[in-house]
């Protein structure tokens, strides 16, 4: 029978080097999904806050007019790629359609790498917020191994080796770059009913109310939205950690979950083609595609 703290044990009888691949997919599908999820989202939500992103998302109206399916193609393409890896067909295919997205607008290399950043350094200090445990040295190490292959295989020039490079070039951008921009505040909004829409409509107030006591100061200034009260802020993370204390309690999961089967996605229930999941940009709608232009290296078209 497996005990709470076996598969920490297993981890860190693994190489975070030699085996990011299955430490990521054991962290992320057995101790912690349904908080992985959640981290990413907020993590989603941070890249508004640089204005070059959040003004770019609100150009394409992706998550403005079609909320539900851009959250939905967004969590099943990074999905695949944890559940088959990077070598196989399906892999494969979620970072091709990945990569044919982004090419088709005039998106930074900076701006690509600082999106990167926030998937390994969210989740890590989610965790050490909200988490029934803390990420071990090992997982830390191999969320940036994750990362930083996928990084290669976008082709961001200048990826983070080490997890405190990624925590520092994060940390550094945000800093210089966060503020105010109304389209990317259009994009928060929407991203905000997304999320309310997932529960009853009476606790519509409730879950947005608790998701702005999640966002930091910086966030909320960004988006000038009203800091919430420290009874606000307390309840819901005091709730949070209450949650977590009683996972700690609880046996460990036998099977792995990954976000497909999350109730949060909605779009597809009756399956998905890895290969039309995302948008197909048409020339000269929305500001798109931007004609030739292409990374210097892109391992997977």
């Amino acid at each position: 029978m497996v005990k709470r703290y076996d598969r920490l044990k297993e981890i860190q009888r693994l190489d975070p080097e030699r085996d990011f691949l299955e430490i990521y997919r054991l962290t992320v599908t057995h101790e912690f999904p349904w908080d992985i999820a959640r981290a990413l989202e907020l993590a989603l939500y941070r890249t508004y806050a640089v204005p070059s992103i959040g003004r770019l998302l609100d150009e394409t109206a992706e998550l403005t007019e079609r909320s539900q399916k851009r959250y939905d193609d967004t969590a099943l393409l990074l999905d695949t790629v944890v559940e088959h890896g990077f070598d196989t067909d399906d892999g494969r295919t979620a970072v091709r359609r990945i990569n044919r997205m982004h090419r088709s607008y005039d998106i930074s290399n900076d701006d690509m790498r600082y999106v990167l950043c926030t998937f390994v350094v969210t989740p890590k200090r989610w965790l050490d917020s909200f988490g029934w445990r803390r990420l071990c040295c090992h997982e830390r190490g191999a969320f940036a191994a994750y990362y930083r292959t996928l990084g290669a295989h976008m082709g961001i020039k200048d990826a983070p080796e080490t997890y405190e490079d990624f925590e520092r070039i994060l940390d550094a951008y945000e800093h210089e770059h966060f503020g105010w921009d109304a389209g990317a505040r259009r994009v928060a909004d929407a991203t905000l009913a997304l999320m309310a829409s997932w529960y009853p409509a009476p606790l519509v107030p409730l879950v947005r109310g608790a998701s702005l006591a999640l966002l930091d100061d910086s966030l909320l200034g960004a988006f000038r939205y009203r800091r919430p009260g420290p009874v606000a802020r307390g309840v819901t993370r005091g709730a949070l950690r209450l949650r977590s204390g009683a996972v700690r309690l609880l046996p460990p999961r036998r099977t792995p979950h990954y976000a497909r089967q999350n109730p949060e996605i909605k779009g597809y229930p009756n399956g998905y083609e890895i290969a039309e999941l995302g948008t197909f940009p048409t020339p000269g709608v929305r500001g798109c595609p931007v004609p030739g232009r292409r990374p210097s290296q892109s391992p997977s078209e």
